[in-house]
């Protein structure tokens, strides 16, 4: 369907049309499996130079525990996953806060580097030498030769692109105090991955300000930029969650019907070949509080749930726990479809194309994954469906990394 038309559509019975439509899509092309990404999440920094209405995660000097996290620190998550049967270790962390605060600079330069992204390098490769994880970063905006650095140590990359509309970025905006969240600098970073034949994850956060229309534009964008490069191996309809103590808290939540929406508009716009996901543990509530509703998702036209972890917790949306994980299978099922792990790249980046990972990281795959591209052996895996199974009533597993 293109734009014009769903920008012309209301709310409403035609609506619910849409979503029929991206899910009949969804099947045709991914049939009845959705995946998603046993994790760690590694905060490998709070510091950040921006300044974002909504965000929790940042913290100053004086607010962190430590600038950054050791090497030693980031191998005790990584091999906590690995026991845990995870195969993504996630690393996220502020934008470039050397360059706004000194206590980074000196941190990175007592220990030899020029910057936060050259130590992000160096824990990649050292999670790469002493686990079996592999790294996905989400470092922010980076330079050509930044990225052609880290795709050698990462299975894929990301960024979410967020909102495509300049109008946040004008005073009073979410993004006012925040330069790196300009659209044109976070497309230019995506254009560069595509450049580079780096699988890229992107996406949109709904809810913070932008218009129907520019959240449809903004998913034109990147259709566009795949159409052009093919790299975007995923995009990731996220719904804004108000925080405590952030200048957005009283902002309204985005309602589960508008996310419904928004994740059938992304299918149309995107197309059936392209991966997209919703992160469930963000999902609004249901009206009627019976069963969870990020279900509704697939009923929408989602493939993916994203990363989930059974030893950390989510450091961007704290107050928000991941689904237990036997309920979220169980769930799953009921629906209809069949939950399988997956690894951080997914297997048309891996299996069959040897375009885009470099071929220590691609053997590793190859050598680890099935016929598909799945985890063939993933320790804490169940065999039916490849969720985990843990303890009853517990959503992490025992030994959990904070």
């Amino acid at each position: 369907m293109d734009l014009s038309t769903l920008l012309n559509t209301p709310a409403g019975p035609d609506f619910r049309e849409w979503s029929l439509r991206a899910r009949h899509l969804t099947d045709r092309f991914k049939g009845r499996t959705v995946t998603f990404s046993p994790k760690v999440f590694i905060p490998l920094t709070r510091l950040c130079r921006d300044f974002c209405s909504y965000c929790t995660y940042r913290l100053d000097p004086g607010q962190a525990e430590q600038i950054f996290l050791s090497p030693d620190e980031v191998l005790k998550i990584a091999r906590a996953g690995q026991r845990a049967g995870c195969s993504e270790a996630l690393f996220v962390l502020g934008e470039r806060p050397e360059q706004r605060y000194p206590e980074a600079r000196d941190w990175l330069k007592r220990r030899g580097f020029g910057s936060s992204i050259e130590y992000l390098r160096s824990v990649c490769q050292l999670v790469l030498l002493e686990t079996a994880l592999f790294p996905h970063s989400n470092p922010g905006t980076l330079t050509r030769s930044e990225l052609a650095s880290l795709k050698e140590v990462n299975a894929s990359m990301g960024l979410m692109l967020e909102c495509a509309s300049t109008r946040l970025c004008a005073p009073g905006g979410p993004h006012e105090f925040a330069p790196s969240k300009h659209p044109r600098a976070r497309l230019q970073t995506l254009q560069r991955a595509g450049e580079l034949k780096i699988p890229f994850t992107t996406g949109i956060l709904a809810g913070i300000g932008e218009t129907r229309r520019e959240r449809l534009e903004s998913l034109q964008r990147i259709r566009q930029l795949h159409d052009r490069y093919g790299h975007i191996q995923e995009v990731i309809i996220q719904n804004f969650r108000p925080q405590p103590e952030t200048a957005m808290a009283s902002a309204p939540e985005v309602l589960l019907e508008e996310m419904l929406e928004t994740i059938a508009a992304a299918r149309l716009v995107l197309g059936g070949e392209m991966n997209l996901q919703a992160p469930p543990n963000l999902a609004p509530a249901s009206k009627n509080g019976q069963s969870p509703s990020y279900l509704r998702y697939l009923e929408a036209g989602i493939n993916d749930w994203g990363g989930i972890s059974p030893v950390t917790i989510d450091h961007v949306n704290p107050g928000s726990p991941w689904p237990h994980l036997h309920r979220f299978r169980a769930g799953v099922e009921s629906r209809g479809y069949r939950l399988r792990a997956r690894f951080p790249v997914y297997p048309e980046y891996f299996l069959n194309s040897s375009n885009y990972l470099n071929n220590g990281i691609r053997g590793r795959l190859r050598h680890l994954s099935d016929a598909e591209g799945y985890p063939r052996s993933v320790v804490g895996l169940g065999k039916r469906t490849g969720a985990f199974e843990l303890e009853k009533g517990s959503s992490r597993a025992a030994g959990s990394v904070q």
